[in-house]
């Protein structure tokens, strides 16, 4: 005799929310799969599995690659010109950023950990210094005066600032706050300890 139960989940929103976060990893790695077998033609599940396998390990090597060649041009230009390196912590990035999906698919599919890793050992290799940088208000920030204001990006790309009116692109007034901030926390770790 086979008995059916029918079972009704009553799950916290937490729980659904885990729950349905893993069903949506599941049916994306399922469709996966199917365009995989589409383009190769191949439906057999071992075939399918190597196949997975390999793109993967390629897919792998070819970030590793990028990444090396991104450190490598990075730590050889600071090297050259006699500076340090400043970069911004990038610990939770995946979490503070938000984007549209094709952006989503590029930002969470790149090994930040692993760039990070290969600026850290070339630069100490090339003895090179580099800092790490909290990057709160960098974009929000001017500068050249250190006004910060939230108005201050009136959108994605333009930085104007509302005390001292410089007009910059919003990235590199950025990258320029990030720098000085380098600079500055370079100085209080090179400091001699006064006794």
């Amino acid at each position: 005799m086979k008995l059916v139960v029918q079972v009704k989940l009553l799950p916290t929103p937490e729980q659904a929310a885990a729950l349905e976060a893993t069903l949506r990893a599941c049916n994306a790695a399922a469709s996966d799969v199917a365009v995989i077998a589409r383009e190769i033609d191949c439906y057999r599940n071992y075939d399918l599995r190597r196949h997975a396998y390999h793109r993967r390990r390629k897919e792998t090597r070819h970030t590793a690659n990028i990444n090396h060649a991104i450190a490598k041009s990075i730590v050889t230009e600071a090297a050259r010109t006699g500076r340090g390196i400043a970069v911004e912590k990038l610990t939770g990035i995946r979490d503070r950023v938000r984007l549209r999906k094709p952006q989503r698919v590029t930002l969470h599919s790149w090994a930040f950990h692993q760039l990070g890793a290969f600026l850290i050992y070339k630069a100490r290799r090339a003895g090179v210094p580099l800092v790490e940088v909290d990057p709160r208000y960098t974009s929000q920030t001017c500068a050249a005066c250190g006004h910060r204001d939230k108005r201050n990006r009136p959108n994605q790309e333009t930085f104007h600032c509302r005390s001292c009116g410089v007009v910059a692109h919003a990235d590199h007034n950025a990258a320029r706050n990030i720098a000085s901030r380098g600079v500055a926390s370079w100085g209080a770790v090179n400091r001699p300890h006064a006794a």
